[in-house]
């Protein structure tokens, strides 16, 4: 993600987590036993070191089927979320994160659950317990008003998640608003693949994650389908809905692009950033690696004081007019963020580092300064008493997660990972990374090993300065 107003500053944050008992009657709790095959409920929260209570442990999910239908004249979101996943315990019950939004039926593999809901999680007690490996099937049908999280201190008082706008929504949820319109085990160690179903008046569109499946018209409503076949992250998922020009093609390579644009876009503009898309991202598919997804794009609106975007999977969210850097930083996510996500939130500069960077590398590829060039500037930006350095961008915390240390001081550390070691190197360790976790998780300790791997030297104190340290690196 990337915010117009404060350089490679992600708008982002999270909210606590509480829970308020709401009871709906419903079949009774799962039994549990004694011994080995004692049934219990999965964590509340997977214990990330900056969100806790974000996630839910248990179980796995596998995919999430959202047919939904949404009233832009009345802020009205309601529908059915079906979620298959697995669980990893004896399971009597567990959690979902849902925000806001009332949950009125839930059933699991087919029956009738009860359930409590609170101001953050939908606690789900099935009608038996759910065996450890086992695949099950929760079924959510809810509604209500979503909520946009707003005055984030962590974002400088910011707003994200769930935008209204003028013909629908804008839906950018980085790190914990997925919550704000589905339920969900919202954490990005918790991939899954999408289908979407969603219904709007017939004078609106929905753009979404991965393919276009088709829209059927009945009465005054319209039913849109799209469908993201490789595993996601929950805040990477998006809906958009709006009155949007439709631009479809493939890029130069022959990767399908799909692309939605608000109105006010002249076709100057659209063609514009049309083609910067195609072009960056198949620059990027022989750089870092055939493209992860089947197809590319942009949802690009005009939206009044949302001045982020965000790297939603398979086409960035632009939230106001999209520059070639904004560009190249969010299509490099698709490779750095999407395809390999973070195992927890402390290790976001795998994400915001490596696509700053990258799009220092599109600035090069296109005849401006060199990586080392921009590391140099920004490296002669911060004099050694500024507070820039003084952050550890490897564990940045919480409140500081998304600073412009994280973003910039992780694009020097590779692009003086590059000097040190040279191109041929640097660009295996970066192939080699988005071969090694494709669709997976990855951490900074995993990273550190793969460039020791491949360049056969001992990198600790490399590293040690560049990612740990709370000073101005003199040497490395």
């Amino acid at each position: 993600m990337r915010n117009v107003r404060i350089s490679r500053l992600l708008l982002v944050t999270g909210v606590a987590a509480g829970l308020a008992v709401g009871t709906v009657p419903a079949a009774s709790a799962a039994p549990q036993s004694g011994g080995a095959d004692r049934y219990t409920p999965g964590a509340p929260g997977l214990g990330d070191p900056y969100f806790p209570d974000e996630g839910n442990g248990g179980y796995d999910v596998g995919h999430y089927a959202l047919d939904l239908a949404y009233q832009p004249d009345a802020k009205h979101l309601e529908g059915t979320a079906t979620i298959t996943a697995r669980a990893t315990q004896n399971l009597s019950r567990f959690d979902l994160d849902l925000q806001d939004l009332k949950a009125s039926k839930v059933t699991v593999n087919g029956a009738p659950a009860r359930f409590t809901q609170g101001d953050h999680e939908l606690v789900v007690t099935p009608e038996r317990g759910l065996p450890r490996g086992r695949e099950f099937t929760v079924a959510v049908t809810y509604g209500g008003t979503p909520k946009t999280i707003k005055g984030s201190p962590i974002v400088f008082g910011a707003d994200y998640g769930w935008q209204y706008t003028d013909d629908g929504a804008f839906v950018g949820c980085e790190p914990n608003a997925s919550s704000t319109w589905y339920p969900s085990n919202d954490h990005p160690s918790d991939k899954a693949t999408f289908s979407y179903r969603i219904t709007v008046p017939k004078d609106r569109k929905v753009i979404a994650n991965g393919d276009y499946q088709g829209a059927k018209t009945s009465g005054d409503t319209s039913t849109y389908r799209w469908n993201e076949n490789r595993p996601m992250a929950t805040y990477l998922a998006t809906i958009g809905i709006g009155k949007w020009d439709f631009v479809t093609g493939r890029t130069p390579d022959g990767i399908p692009s799909i692309s939605a644009f608000d109105p006010a876009y002249s076709a100057a503009d659209r063609d514009r950033i049309v083609q910067t898309t195609n072009e960056i991202t198949d620059y990027w598919s022989k750089t870092f690696g055939r493209y992860p997804f089947s197809s590319t794009g942009a949802i690009v609106d005009s939206v009044p004081n949302v001045g982020f975007s965000l790297e939603t999977q398979t086409r960035p969210l632009y939230g106001f007019n999209v520059g070639t850097g904004t560009i190249a930083h969010e299509l490099a996510h698709q490779w750095f963020g999407d395809a390999v996500s973070v195992k927890d939130w402390r290790q976001i500069w795998l994400n915001e580092g490596f696509a700053t960077f990258v799009a220092n590398l599109w600035t090069e590829h296109t005849g401006g300064a060199t990586t080392w060039e921009s590391f140099q500037t920004a490296y002669n930006r911060y004099p050694a008493d500024n507070a820039f350095w003084n952050q550890s961008i490897a564990d940045p915390q919480r409140d500081t997660m998304f600073s412009n240390a994280v973003y910039t001081r992780g694009g020097m550390t590779l692009a003086a990972l590059r000097h040190k070691v040279g191109d041929e190197a640097f660009f295996t360790i970066m192939r080699d990374w988005v071969a090694q976790h494709r669709y997976g998780l990855g951490t900074t300790k995993q990273f550190v090993a793969l460039s020791e791997k491949v360049t056969h030297q001992d990198l600790t104190n490399f590293f040690q300065v560049w990612l740990w340290d709370k000073s101005k690196p003199t040497s490395w």
